[in-house]
């Protein structure tokens, strides 16, 4: 193509052209030798090079900005406070439209929905939720988390109230995650059981149902040993995990003669960019958090067992409570680090027996898998890169996923053990980034309290069935107690233990049940295939509806898609690898 695009303004923050532009503008638009210049939408740009160069060649992957790799990482409460509050706005809105025809779901919150999404996504703008803005920004951006957090529960609470059974007395629990749970959850440090179809409000059973074995932490010489009949997990003296079996393969997830969870310090002495970047040659430098104060068994089962480590290494403390419950095989790490490190990046350590050359992470809407190796510049400069709830490496028969609660920046690395006899064999470590300590722009970035918990969970290595996505959401959205009342039911909410919205295919997620925006009173799904693969699904809603079509994102008819009858409230759909759909149902 001959042409090119030049987008411009005042500064990075999305300001206009200045006068000095238009000037400049003025004087070279027709300068002989000189490019010519127009100023014009960019959709007009587009049309003329597309007609120009039809055949473009097309990218396909990831284009990796090979530079600003600690925005990932960057100002730990902010990008928490994003993650806590994007789940909080999807559950609240699902509540909302099963409130329809209360004051729970009336005018009122959909404009108090409205103004949250948009204080929202304000913050996910240029250098908020990136962690590269001066701590003021990033002080009032944790009062307007708290401030939206507290808001939105305040919906959910009045949405559930309208939505809980007549009568209830005592707590329920919602399960605001579209896949369903059966599981221990905690409230108020007591364990209970609570089995609970998707984004449903149910009762809890508190005990352990039959079939399910119960988790027990034994001592072992000076090892600790965590069973569910699922996995067991060893603890050893120094409070790592010196083993994690997948009980069902019988395959080991710690590579031979290392130990997982390790916290490591590196350096963190960006080159230009504190607060924006991490170097590659300080990702190579780890020290290894030692520095052990305390280890006891704090919960030895039948419902949920518990070790916590605790650890102090120069001005910070560390404690670790690895949690294993009955009925899961994740092992999750519940963190709290009081952090007074400065110039230092906070990883932790997974060294995995797989021999994999690629990872796969978790993206909005799906999920991308990428190499690891270092045969080009390219795959080299890769040395850090973003995720979402999770990560996972694996061959054949077997992998382990690594998930989190909050965190963005992750790294892979092809690697290699040593067995018994001696013999080399491949592994791949997979390290989290957990804490920076930049001290520009902010001098006193990440400094204090940050609680967090990530996970591993071993299994059989496919994707396409959905269990490591469904584990990312629970972990992220997991049940939770809110007061019951007897007051002002929905005329149509779902029953208790019914979905509001819910699919019968294991890789298609319902991401999103709105209100319409245009306040017609339509109910908005939005959903996605996980896996990279095609799916027929079955939508089963769980309020009258009379029919259901699709439409673009922002909810405006398609050419040809005509509304059709929903029928004993199903819509049936089929989607291709990765499609994005949204349906619009009218009650």
């Amino acid at each position: 193509s001959t042409r090119s695009l030049l987008p411009f303004g005042d500064g990075d923050g999305g300001g206009g052209p200045t006068a000095r532009m238009r000037g400049q503008y003025h004087r070279a638009k027709d300068l002989e030798g000189s490019p010519r210049l127009q100023i014009e939408a960019p959709s007009a740009f587009f049309d003329k090079a597309v007609a120009e160069y039809a055949d473009a060649p097309r990218w396909v992957g990831e284009l990796y900005f090979e530079m600003h790799r600690g925005t990932f990482t960057s100002q730990a409460a902010t990008k928490a406070g994003n993650r806590r509050c994007e789940a909080l706005l999807r559950e609240a809105e699902a509540w909302v439209v099963a409130a329809h025809g209360t004051d729970a779901g009336g005018p009122d919150v959909l404009d108090r929905l409205d103004r949250l999404w948009k204080d929202v996504l304000l913050h996910q703008f240029h250098d908020i939720l990136p962690g590269s803005s001066i701590g003021w920004v990033h002080r009032e951006a944790a009062e307007t988390y708290a401030r939206v957090a507290d808001e939105l529960e305040q919906v959910i609470g009045a949405a559930v109230a309208a939505v809980a059974a007549p009568g209830a007395e005592g707590p329920v629990w919602l399960n605001p995650s579209p896949f369903p749970f059966s599981g221990v959850v905690t409230a108020d440090g007591t364990p209970v059981w609570v089995d609970a179809a998707p984004q449903s409000v149910t009762a809890p059973s508190g005990s352990l149902p039959d079939g399910v074995d119960p988790v027990m932490a034994a001592q072992d010489g000076d090892r600790t040993v965590l069973d569910n009949g699922l996995v067991r997990v060893v603890v050893d003296a120094d409070g790592h995990v010196a083993s994690l079996v997948d009980l069902a393969t019988g395959r080991e997830a710690v590579a031979p003669g290392q130990v997982a969870g390790v916290l490591q310090l590196h350096p963190d002495l960006p080159a230009e960019y504190d607060a924006w970047d991490v170097e590659d040659y300080d990702v190579r430098r780890p020290t290894p958090v030692h520095g052990l104060t305390g280890m006891e068994v704090v919960d030895d089962g039948p419902l949920v067992a518990r070790v916590r480590v605790a650890r102090r290494e120069g001005p910070s403390t560390f404690v670790q409570t690895y949690e294993l419950r009955a009925g899961s095989r994740r092992l999750d790490v519940r963190c709290q680090v009081d952090w007074q490190h400065r110039e230092r990046l906070l990883k932790v350590a997974f060294p995995i027996d797989v021999h994999t050359d690629q990872v796969t992470r978790e993206i909005q809407f799906g999920q991308l898998t990428t190499p690891i190796h270092t045969n080009t510049s390219w795959d080299t400069a890769r040395f850090e890169f973003c995720a979402h709830r999770w990560v996972h490496v694996g061959e054949p028969g077997f992998g382990v996923a690594v998930l989190n609660d909050c965190k963005y920046g992750y790294d892979a690395q092809r690697t290699r053990a040593v067995l018994e006899d001696g013999t080399e064999v491949p592994t791949t470590t997979v390290r989290l980034s957990l804490l920076k300590a930049a001290v520009w722009p902010d001098p006193v970035q990440d400094q204090g309290a940050h609680e967090f918990t990530y996970s591993l969970l071993p299994g059989d290595g496919h994707l396409a069935d959905g269990a490591v996505v469904a584990e990312g959401y629970r972990l992220n959205q997991p049940p939770r107690p809110v007061a019951a009342t007897a007051a002002g039911r929905a005329p149509h909410a779902p029953a208790p233990g019914v979905p509001v919205v819910s699919t019968d295919h294991p890789s298609v997620v319902v991401e999103a049940v709105k209100p319409a925006d245009d306040r017609s009173g339509d109910v908005v799904v939005r959903c996605y295939e996980a896996a990279g693969g095609r799916a027929r699904t079955t939508l089963r809603l769980g309020f009258p509806a009379s029919t259901a079509r699709t439409t673009d994102a922002r909810e405006r008819d398609l050419p040809g898609h005509v509304a059709g009858a929903v029928v004993d409230g199903a819509v049936e759909l089929e989607l291709r690898p990765f499609e994005v759909r949204t349906v619009r149902i009218t009650r």
